[in-house]
C-alpha cells in the first residue's frame, strides 16, 4: 500500500473518531425522510447514480415513485427475485451483501479483521443470553448502500427476546473493520434471539455511521434511548421471513450453538451472498 493511500485510509479512520456520529445521523435521517419531492428526488436520484442501484427487481422500479428516499432505500424485490433455499438442512443469507467473516467461534471469541475480534458476550451485551454462543458459529454480513436493506430469517424459529443496546456509529465497511478494535460490539445494534429446532439463534443488526435507523417486525422502528432495553416476544418467523430492515447499509451478524450448523466451504470472506441463498446446513 502507498503511503498516500495509508494516510487516507488514516484521515478516514481518525475523522470518524472525532465526527458528532449521532447528531450527523440525526440529520441525515431528518433528510432521508422528507416527502418534499425536489429534496426526496434529488437524492435519490444523486444516490442511484453513485451506487448504480438496479431497480429492475425492485417491486416498484420507478425510483421517484416512492414517497421518500428511506422508502426508496428499503424498497421491496418483486415476487421471485430472490429464492429461499427451502431444503430442510439449509441455513440461508438474511440479506444481499458480502461476507464480512464467518467460521467458530473461539473461546467466546468472534473474528473480526486482520488480528481483530469481539466478544459474544460484549456483542450481546449479556451473559446469560450470550452463554450459548461461546463455542458456536457464526457469519457476518456486510450490507453495501448498493445492496437490498432488509434483514430475513436464515433459518425458522420463534422470536423470543430483542435487546437494543446502545452505542458508537463508526462505518462497518472493511476499512474500518480493520482499524478499530471490537467494531461490531461498539457500535448501536439490535440483538434479536430465537428458539429453534437446533437450539438457540441470535441475528444481530448493527447500525453503522448515518444509519438514520434499525426496525424489527416485532419492535417497529428503533427509538434510541441510550439505555439498555430487553423485551420479550413470543413470534414465530419462517425462514426467509422478514425481520427487519435498516435505513441505510450496516451489518447483520448471525450465531449459533456449537455443533449445530456448519459452513459451506465454498465461502470465505468476501464471497457475495443474496439473501435467500445456502450458505450451510445443519450437522
Amino acid at each position: 500500500m502507498s503511503f498516500t493511500s495509508r494516510l487516507k485510509k488514516q484521515i478516514f479512520i481518525q475523522a470518524q473518531r472525532v465526527v458528532p456520529q449521532h447528531q450527523l445521523s440525526r440529520v441525515v435521517g431528518k433528510l432521508a425522510a422528507s416527502e418534499h419531492p425536489l429534496i426526496k428526488n434529488t437524492v435519490i436520484q444523486a444516490f442511484k447514480a453513485q451506487y448504480g442501484i438496479d431497480m429492475s427487481i425492485a417491486e416498484q422500479s420507478n425510483a421517484l415513485k416512492y414517497k421518500s428516499f428511506n422508502e426508496f432505500f428499503t424498497r421491496s424485490l418483486k415476487d421471485g427475485a430472490r429464492r429461499i433455499d427451502l431444503d430442510a438442512n439449509a441455513i440461508v443469507s438474511p440479506a444481499d451483501g458480502a461476507i464480512s467473516q464467518l467460521g467458530q467461534i473461539e473461546q467466546g471469541e468472534i473474528f473480526q479483521a486482520k488480528g481483530q475480534s469481539f466478544s459474544v458476550e460484549k456483542l450481546i451485551a449479556d451473559p446469560q443470553l450470550a452463554e450459548p454462543f461461546k463455542q458456536g458459529q457464526f457469519a457476518t454480513v456486510y450490507l453495501s448502500p448498493k445492496d437490498y436493506h432488509r434483514v430475513h430469517m436464515p433459518f425458522a424459529g420463534t422470536l423470543t427476546e430483542t435487546l437494543y443496546v446502545p452505542g458508537e456509529l463508526f462505518s462497518v465497511n472493511q476499512i474500518t473493520a480493520e482499524n478499530i478494535p471490537g467494531l461490531f460490539a461498539r457500535n448501536e445494534r439490535m440483538v434479536c434471539l430465537f428458539d429453534t429446532e437446533l437450539g438457540r439463534m441470535a441475528v444481530v443488526l448493527v447500525g453503522a455511521m448515518i444509519v438514520a435507523g434499525i426496525e424489527t417486525v416485532a419492535t417497529g422502528k428503533v427509538k434510541p434511548s441510550g439505555r439498555l432495553e430487553l423485551n420479550q416476544h413470543n413470534l414465530f418467523l419462517e425462514k426467509g421471513a422478514e425481520l427487519g430492515r435498516f435505513y441505510l447499509g450496516s451489518t447483520a451478524v448471525i450465531l449459533f450453538e456449537q455443533d449445530k450448523i456448519a459452513w459451506d466451504t465454498a465461502l470465505t470472506a468476501n464471497s457475495v451472498v443474496v439473501m435467500g441463498q445456502k450458505m450451510g446446513h445443519l450437522v
